[in-house]
This record gives C-alpha cells, sequence and structure tokens, in this order.
C-alpha cells in the first residue's frame, strides 16, 4: 500500500467521493436539520451546510469509517446544539411558522407536531429525533448525544409526554399508546408521528 501518495495529494484530489456523499445523504440531513429547529427551513439549510463544512475538511477520514452517515448525523446534531448555545440569547419566540409549500394531506397535523417539537428543549428535540426519525438504538443516540443510555431513556420518555400533552385531541389517543411503552423501544406509532412533519 502506498502511503506516500495519499499523504501527499491536497485534499481536493482526495476527496472525489465527497460530492457523491452529499448527493446521497444530503436530502436526508436536511430533514433531519429541519425537524431539529422545528420547521426553520432557512436554519436547517444553513447548519447542514456548516455540518457538511465541517465533515469535507475530514472527509479523507470520515469516508473511511463504517459509517460515515451516521458520523454525518452526528455532527449535524452536535452542529444544532452548538448553535442552540450561541443563539439562545438572541432568538426571538414567534406563533407565525414561515410558509414552505407542501403536499401533506393534513397540514394543520403537521403544524402541530412541528409547534410540539418547537417546544422541547434542544437536547430532548435531539433525542426524539435521533430515536424515532432517524430510528437509532438508545445505545447510537448516546453515543451521539455523548449521554447516558439511561439519561436517553428518560428523556426520551419525558419529551414523549410533553409532545402528547401539546398534539390535538384527535391525535394523542394514538400518540398517548406510543409514549406507554417501554422506554428506549421504537415504535411505528413514535416513527409516523415524526415522519408526519416532513
Amino acid at each position: 500500500m502506498d502511503q506516500s501518495s495519499s499523504a501527499d495529494s491536497p485534499a481536493g484530489s482526495r476527496s472525489p467521493e465527497f460530492p457523491d456523499f452529499v448527493a446521497s445523504r444530503g436530502r436526508q440531513l436536511l430533514r433531519t436539520a429541519f425537524l431539529l429547529t422545528g420547521g426553520d427551513a432557512y436554519l436547517a439549510e444553513d447548519l447542514v451546510q456548516e455540518a457538511l463544512g465541517r465533515i469535507f475538511v475530514k472527509w479523507h477520514k470520515i469516508e473511511r469509517l463504517e459509517n460515515p452517515s451516521g458520523y454525518a448525523q452526528t455532527v449535524l446534531v452536535n452542529t444544532f446544539l452548538s448553535h442552540r448555545r450561541r443563539r439562545s440569547a438572541s432568538e426571538r419566540v414567534t406563533a407565525e411558522f414561515p410558509d414552505v409549500a407542501v403536499d401533506d394531506p393534513d397540514p394543520a397535523l403537521r403544524l402541530t407536531l412541528l409547534r410540539a417539537l418547537g417546544e422541547l428543549a434542544a437536547k430532548d428535540r435531539a433525542v426524539l429525533v435521533l430515536r424515532f426519525w432517524e430510528d437509532r438504538s438508545v445505545e447510537e443516540t448516546a453515543a451521539a448525544l455523548r449521554l447516558s443510555s439511561a439519561a436517553v431513556r428518560t428523556r426520551s420518555s419525558r419529551a414523549l409526554a410533553r409532545m402528547r400533552v401539546a398534539l390535538a385531541d384527535d391525535f394523542a389517543d394514538d400518540f398517548g399508546a406510543a409514549v406507554r411503552r417501554a422506554p428506549g423501544t421504537s415504535s411505528s406509532t413514535q416513527k409516523a408521528v415524526l415522519r408526519h412533519v416532513n
């Protein structure tokens, strides 16, 4: 194996697969960011762009990982959490959501879900998105957020309970059944809830 050729080549020539990675995973990252930001499409785009910039700088190492997509999602979540810390003093609360063209058969439910997600603390929101949108295990979520598995289960259970309270009465029964499931277990109802906002 010729190590000198890879070590001496410039970063740009070492990363021909990066555009392919962005093309295949960029849309998924944007959907995740959209959920993390509570439906702020502009901020979601900014976060994805910042995360991809961070990934590109280390792409020669990241492309060798077993799961570069999982690593990219972790970078995105960490970018979101650090953005929340930087902006917490300057953010403005609003009852209005930006107009977004959707073909959702139930836009009222979509807005209710986005609003409920937006009312959660940043880490709680990240836990729900990773667990039930990204379908990660408790252990994977814990590693991505640098939490213990017990903390992920606790945050997940509490956040789901808050979501249930925030949701409309006609949807609360289905969601309530999901909340009563054992913490840390994935459920199609929970994942369907988050898929509704995408």
